[in-house]
Formats: structure tokens, sequence, C-alpha cells
């Protein structure tokens, strides 16, 4: 993986994490379900104009976030499940 696309990998990871971080507690306070959906959302509503979307598949870049995110939720991310 070239260097640009894993740094683009790596940054768009930590702005998943921050979004799922985020959900979650809003989650918590206010006893309302969020989806992967929401969490997509959130991150993408962070991105800068002009942010790269994926190259390589089919995926696009929500369906990237949205992978990251229930691999962030499930705890596969960090190796635990």
């Amino acid at each position: 993986m070239p260097l640009d696309q894993e740094h683009l990998l790596h940054d768009l990871i930590g702005r998943t994490e921050r979004a799922v971080e985020t959900v979650a507690r809003l989650a918590v306070d206010t006893n309302i379900t969020f989806t992967v959906d929401d969490i997509v959302d959130a991150v993408e509503r962070d991105l800068p104009a002009g942010y790269p979307a994926p190259t390589a598949g089919e995926l696009t870049r929500r369906d990237l976030i949205a992978q990251m995110a229930q691999s962030i939720l499930s705890g596969e991310m960090y190796g635990e499940q």
C-alpha cells in the first residue's frame, strides 16, 4: 500500500474511532439507540472538503467507514472478539 493510501487509511480509522466514541457517549447520555449509519454520517460530516475516497475495489468511502465502525465496535480491530 503506497504511503499516501496508508496515511489516508490511518486518518480515516482515527476519525472513525472518534466518531464511535462520540456517538456511544451520546447514546449513553440520551438513552437513544444509534446505528452504524449514524457513525458513518458523523465521520462524513467531519471530513474536510475534497477528502479522498478509497480507490481500490468496489467499496465506497461510506462502506469502508461502516466496516471500520463495525470492527471498532466488535473489538475486532484491536484483536478482541
